[in-house]
């Protein structure tokens, strides 16, 4: 018995089909990827699980009494919680028995009651058979696998960026434990160990999921089954990515046979009907091959999805560094880190690591001083023309072509689409709101915008953070054949390796 059954769903944006008459059931135990180029609706559908969008057509049916826990990272927290009080909450049924527990024990201080007696007992019952009293070093042992401990647990979630806000998030939804966890991309935030702490994790989870994510090794060792969406429809394979991909390319391979097959036969069927439907002696057979080709199902031919071909354009370099700092602190009310001092030459490419929380971004946006420094200078070679791509970002009302020609009014309509299916964003999506797209489609356009610009330094602070694996190759490639600067952020090494020729480490 399946405790997910999704059958014939169809969902539009508009005009736009973005799911046409899926089905698909995740039994007891599978534990499933969900997996798609930027834009074929994997969040959308995620969504539609969790009952955040409501779908047009088909059935979505979960089975009775099933906990489901859904990793929302953009949820508002509780103002005024410490990271500890907010963990807690995932047992907020236990602190409510304690409580009474406790009550009910102030009461038989004061008199012995027996139903008193045995209420008290049915409370402590509970709690011990929960494992109560031994829910704080459970939640340390989470928030410490997932690098929440670092931030300080009496820290106020109110003072947390979006990232550090992200990892408490996930830590909740797993020591919640439902029975099936529903994850969009839970990775992004998280350093290379706590990946590895987070992946033994949902390898020994007893319950099932569904996990969206570009990490292919992560999602390589957590999946026994891939749920592939493709041209609005979806095909599930058993096994891990790595035979996803395997039965992936057998099943094109097929398809496309079989297509060739097809197309062979209906030209062989209409050249015999062209040639013999005048003929007395042969139009009743015409006739009869002519009902035969109505009748055919015929297969669409295979098609390849929009490709992103990113291409950035370097100005003219200086000499000597690019940028440099000279015991530089960054924070806000008190320092994040100690000085830091370090030069960038000119075509240079350098990474900038540390675990999440540490100042990363901060020290890119003290650099481009959209932050004050607290003390200490850093300074641009006077030629230096910057491009940034920043990890968050607020779209407004715009489409990606209203988006790219506000920034570029003398574009003519033409190489505005063109631009864009280059960064991969095509057809439909060019002209559908920013805000309604996925994080992918939306680090394109920002991609698409930064390649139509001149610069000699590119600082990207988490760029791959949406991309499907495609794209991320492609940017990576396009960055290594790009001759100016380039300072990166990004917790995949992957995508570094190869690509920086230093790395500044923040500790």
């Amino acid at each position: 018995m399946s405790i997910l059954k999704v059958t014939n769903m169809t969902h539009s944006y508009g005009d736009n089909t973005l799911l046409q008459g899926i089905s698909f059931d995740l039994f007891e135990g599978e534990k499933m990827g969900l997996v798609g180029l930027n834009g074929s609706g994997k969040s959308t559908l995620i969504k539609i699980l969790t009952g955040e969008i409501i779908h047009e057509a088909g059935d979505i049916h979960w089975r009775p009494k099933i906990s489901v826990g859904y990793l929302d990272q953009y949820r508002e927290l509780d103002q005024g919680l410490t990271i500890r009080e907010y963990l807690q909450t995932a047992f907020a049924e236990l602190y409510d028995i304690e409580a009474k527990y406790n009550a009910i024990n102030d009461e038989l201080m004061l008199s012995a009651d027996k139903k008193k007696i045995e209420q008290s007992a049915s409370y402590l019952d509970k709690l011990l058979i929960n494992g109560f009293y031994e829910l704080d070093s459970y939640i340390d042992r989470v928030a410490s696998g997932l690098g929440v401990t670092l931030l300080g647990m009496d820290t106020e979630v109110s003072k947390l960026s979006g990232g550090q806000r992200a990892k408490v998030i996930l830590a909740k939804l797993l020591l919640e434990r439902p029975d099936v966890l529903i994850m969009d991309e839970p990775t992004n935030f998280l350093d290379k160990s706590h990946i590895q702490w987070l992946t033994q994790f949902l390898i020994d989870f007893k319950g099932s999921f569904i996990v969206v994510s570009h990490h292919f090794d992560f999602l390589d060792a957590i999946t026994n089954c891939v749920v592939e969406i493709e041209f609005k429809s979806v095909v599930k394979y058993k096994g891990n990515m790595t035979a996803y991909l395997g039965s992936k390319d057998m099943r094109r391979a097929h398809y496309i046979k079989k297509y060739m097959s097809q197309v062979k036969w209906i030209e062989k069927t209409e050249d015999y009907i062209s040639r013999n439907k005048a003929r007395a002696s042969t139009a009743n057979m015409a006739k009869s091959r002519q009902k035969m080709l109505d009748r055919v199902s015929r297969l669409a031919p295979p098609k390849e999805n929009l490709r992103p071909n990113f291409k950035f354009n370097s100005a003219p370099l200086g000499s000597r560094y690019v940028i440099e700092a000279d015991n530089l602190v960054i924070g806000y009310d008190y320092p994040l880190l100690p000085a830091i001092s370090f030069k960038l030459d000119w075509g240079a490419k350098m990474a900038i690591t540390g675990f999440n929380g540490i100042g990363k971004t901060t020290l890119v946006k003290t650099l481009l001083q959209v932050i004050p420094a607290l003390s200490g200078k850093s300074r641009f070679h006077d030629k230096a023309l910057v491009g940034y791509f920043q990890q968050e970002y607020a779209w407004g009302e715009d489409t990606p072509y209203s988006y790219i020609a506000s920034l570029f009014p003398k574009m003519a309509n033409k190489e505005i689409y063109l631009a864009l299916a280059q960064a991969g964003v095509g057809g439909k999506h060019a002209l559908q709101r920013l805000t309604t797209l996925s994080g992918g489609e939306q680090a394109k356009v920002r991609i698409c915008h930064l390649s139509l610009t001149q610069h000699n330094l590119l600082v990207l602070d988490e760029p791959t953070n949406h991309l499907d694996i495609t794209a991320k190759n492609i940017l990576r490639k396009a960055l290594i054949e790009y001759s100016g600067s380039v300072i990166v952020i990004s917790h995949d090494k992957n995508f570094n390796e190869g690509l920086v020729d230093s790395i500044l480490e923040l500790t």
